[in-house]
């Protein structure tokens, strides 16, 4: 087992290597036995800052839980003495179990950012303020806490159950008793303090009733890994003409009167999404936590629904029979013959839906997605028992990580591959299709039709949606959006030159067979997806030889 004391950043970075690449026996029930990479969370075994009995939760595992331990009152949240006895308690953990305060991320230490005040803003126009997600509007939220060291009360409740108390000002209307945590896993971790960590904020904390236009959550991304920004919004945006997809834009925050720049807001998959995108939020819910064993490809771990409780984090009313038919969906794709897959999937699957969720995941390069790790998406079965898929982590597609990186690199953050393939623009669309620890992505593209269908929508995204003439205004318009303010931003994670370079309107010269700049990275990917053929495919027809004239010869 590894140590109990996080000593350093590249210590933490080689376990996540280490993890990322044991090898994993498919199939095998979830229980720590032999072969198995336990998922991280209560009672799995990745050390400190990976859940697992006495560490603190980190990265892909469970909250700890300390909410019903302090709350004295019972109203189920922590205020004043409450909490501040549930710090200490939360402290002396961290103290006997060792859990990620954070590390890595710019050297040095940040300066302060420009000191602003509502008053300092102008209010999003009235025709705007109804729609918080709107992609043109670049809004301020001023969030308060009562003290000045909120940032370490923030780290010392990172993978707990706590939210700290603030109030949040945005389009001059107030609203008091938000909760806010740090959130994210590599995204936290590898940033340390001072540096913009991502938050999660929820507006109803003390008051059930309270919303932001209509929203009780609020996700707000750092782009760790990102100088452009942008990948979270673009993914949103192009995944969205096709399926089902939590909404992003950008906002500028300001905590205690300091500028803290731009972050992604992104929004949350939860029952208002549902109802805005499904017509009703009735049915079930799981989402899949990112991790270095992520097992939420869909195996059969037999009938014991704890085995999969360990990968799948059930969001709506844990019942017996939401998760009979989460193993009853996996038990079909893993006892059906190949042949009759598709007629007794059809019933329970959008199959079409989920084939739009594969094909952008791959041709958006995902490397955070289902093909990597089999992790980071929404599982949703409707009132009528279908399951759905949706994306759920979008910060690091595109390849981005690659754009700079070293040569022969991969994509995704700390602890280098993510998966097989290499996660750059010559990614093979059918990557990971005979895995039998993505038996759903297997299953599926194993039957010649749904592989068909599969190739044409990945051709559809990369004609339709990667076409710089259609993705260059968009990059043009936000870069004008949020440029000023990612010039005066003191706590960003990469440098304002790295932003203005990614999202340069013009291709810039590439680094060997590294894209330089967004725009080449796109044009790239869109020719090898639109020259690709799939090598199980028969060969075409030589093209008959034509006379002078130009006719046909026979």
């Amino acid at each position: 087992m590894p140590s109990r004391r996080l000593v350093s950043a590249r210590g933490a970075a080689a376990l996540i290597v280490a993890l990322s690449l044991v090898r994993v026996t498919p199939g095998q029930p979830p229980t720590g036995r032999e072969g198995f990479v336990p998922p991280s969370g209560p009672g799995g075994s990745f050390g400190p800052g990976f859940g697992g009995p006495g560490g603190f939760g980190g990265p892909g595992g469970g909250d700890i839980a300390l909410v019903d331990e302090f709350d004295a009152d019972g109203n189920g949240r922590l205020d004043g003495e409450e909490r501040s006895a549930a710090r200490e308690a939360a402290r002396a953990r961290r103290r006997g179990g060792g859990g990620p305060r954070g590390f890595g991320g710019p050297r040095g230490t940040p300066q302060p950012g420009p000191r602003l005040a509502p008053a300092d803003v102008a209010d999003v126009a009235e025709g705007d303020a109804a729609d918080l997600y709107d992609t043109g509007v670049l809004r301020t939220l001023f969030l308060d806490f009562a003290t000045d060291d909120w940032e370490e009360e923030l780290a010392d409740f990172y993978g707990t159950d706590v939210d700290v108390p603030a109030r949040l000002t945005v389009d001059g209307r107030a609203i008091d008793g938000v909760g806010v945590h740090f959130r994210g896993a590599s995204s936290y971790f590898m940033v340390s303090a001072g540096w913009k960590r991502s938050l999660n904020i929820a507006v109803d904390h003390t008051d059930p009733e309270a919303d932001l236009l209509g929203y009780r959550t609020l996700n707000l991304l750092n782009a760790n890994g990102d100088p452009s920004l942008m990948s979270t919004v673009l993914y949103s945006h192009i995944a969205a003409e096709y399926l089902p997809t939590p909404r992003a834009n950008f906002v500028r925050v300001v905590i205690n009167g300091e500028c803290w720049g731009v972050y992604v807001n992104v929004q949350q998959a939860d029952k208002t999404f549902f109802r805005e995108r499904f017509g009703s939020s009735k049915g079930h819910r799981w989402k899949v936590r990112g991790s270095p064993g992520g097992r939420g490809g869909l195996e059969y771990f037999g009938d014991d629904p704890e085995a999969y409780r360990r990968v799948f984090e059930i969001k709506s009313k844990d019942t017996d029979a939401a998760w009979r038919d989460l193993i009853d969906l996996c038990r079909i794709i893993h006892d059906t013959p190949l042949q009759r897959l598709e007629d007794a999937l059809r019933p329970r699957l959008d199959i079409d839906g989920v084939l739009w969720f594969l094909a952008l995941d791959t041709a958006l390069l995902n490397s955070d997605g289902y093909w990597t790790r089999a992790s980071d998406y929404t599982l949703f079965e409707d009132a009528a028992g279908v399951f759905h898929l949706v994306p759920h982590d979008m910060n690091e597609a595109f390849g981005l990580a690659r754009i700079g990186g070293p040569p022969g690199g991969f994509a995704g953050g700390p602890g280098g591959p993510r998966g097989p393939g290499d996660g750059g623009v010559a990614l093979d669309p059918l990557v990971a299709s005979d895995d039998p620890g993505k038996p759903l992505r297997a299953g599926l593209l194993g039957i010649p039709a749904l592989r068909q269908r599969y190739l044409d929508h990945v051709r559809a995204i990369a004609r339709d949606r990667l076409d710089w003439k259609v993705v260059g205004p968009l990059v043009a318009r936000w870069r004008a959006l949020i440029e000023e303010a990612v010039r005066a931003d003191t706590r960003k994670l990469s440098s304002t030159e790295a932003f203005l370079a990614m999202t340069a309107p013009d291709p810039a010269p590439a680094e060997g067979d590294r894209p330089a700049t967004l725009r080449d990275l796109l044009e790239r990917r869109r020719a090898y997806l639109l020259g690709y053929r799939d090598p199980a495919a028969p060969p075409a027809p030589a093209e008959r030889p034509t006379d002078p004239a130009g006719s046909t010869t026979r």
